[in-house]
């Protein structure tokens, strides 16, 4: 009796042999290309033909791709240049702050020689704010009463006299300046001597040079200097310079006109003056030059005309 195979082997037998053929072939040809090489024409030509293909594939992703980047650099972009801008102000802020020290200072340095030149007591003072008074042209200062300060004390700085304290209270004090309406000084002429009183006639105008015959020594660039008579001011101080000089022959009046020399707005910080007349009063200092003059001697301010209007 004969058996016959299944159905299953009978088909399964030839594919497995073609199954082993192909593997034997593929192996084969896998080191042979291997060994020598020779499928590479095939696949340059492959890849030739399927490289275009593989770029339009490749586009959706690539396009999104650039457009992902091209925002966040320009989100970047915009993040850096608004912290250079924050950074540049900020330099710019420090460079100021560096100049407007230089200049404080400087001025600081000014005020320690005038220290030196003045023989008496001095407290150095620093402006605080200035009140907003459209009537009266004051400051106020950060010394008071404790410090040592008193009512009358005149207010300077390197320059010349800006003021003097007619307020004090225990930790700061009000100084009418010079441009105060009817605040007086007497003064001289640095030139010639010729005393008179310099009155303010209020904010933004200039100082007034009063009660002078038409025919007095006056000059356009006078130096006023303080003349010490009221036991208020020391001497030698400057205040002043002429600017204009008016006079009327019929009234036998003159109008004179000057500018402070201490510029109130231009520094923070300034001198008292501790001046007591019955203990500090002195004698003017002469300069004897070669030729034989005399000059006062104003601290501050040492040419007896102003600089640039000779």
């Amino acid at each position: 009796m004969q058996h016959s195979a299944p159905p299953l082997f009978r088909q399964g037998v030839p594919a497995l042999v073609k199954l082993i053929v192909c593997l034997s072939i593929s192996i084969a040809l896998m080191l042979i290309d291997f060994r020598y090489k020779t499928l590479n024409p095939i696949r340059d030509n492959v890849n030739w033909i399927l490289r275009p293909l593989e770029y339009v594939m490749l586009m959706p992703r690539n396009v999104f791709d650039a457009s992902s980047e091209y925002f966040t650099t320009r989100g970047t972009l915009d993040k850096e240049n608004q912290a250079m801008k924050v950074r540049q102000a900020e330099l710019s802020l420090l460079a100021n702050q560096s100049e407007f020290l230089l200049i404080e200072n400087q001025n600081l340095r000014q005020l320690m020689d005038l220290q030196k030149q003045i023989p008496f007591k001095t407290l150095p003072v620093e402006i605080l704010f200035n009140p907003p008074n459209p009537i009266s042209q004051r400051i106020v200062i950060n010394r008071g009463g404790h410090d040592g300060l008193k009512l009358g004390n005149p207010i300077a700085n390197d320059a010349g006299i800006l003021g003097q304290v007619v307020r004090l209270y225990d930790r700061s004090a009000e100084v009418s300046l010079l441009e105060d309406r009817d605040f007086a000084v007497p003064v001289q002429v640095a030139r010639n001597g010729l005393r008179a009183a310099v009155f303010g006639a209020g904010r933004g105008n200039p100082l007034e040079l009063r009660y002078l015959p038409v025919a007095s020594d006056l000059e356009v660039g006078d130096v006023l200097i303080t003349s010490g008579i009221d036991g208020v001011y020391p001497p030698g101080f400057a205040v002043a310079v002429i600017s204009r000089i008016e006079r009327n022959a019929d009234k036998n009046s003159s109008n004179v006109l000057c500018v402070p020399v201490a510029a109130v707005n231009r520094y923070r910080q300034a001198l008292a003056l501790l001046y007591d007349p019955q203990f500090d009063a002195k004698p003017s200092v002469v300069n004897k030059s070669s030729s034989g003059g005399a000059g006062v001697m104003t601290p501050g301010r040492r040419q007896t005309r102003a600089r640039g209007m000779q």
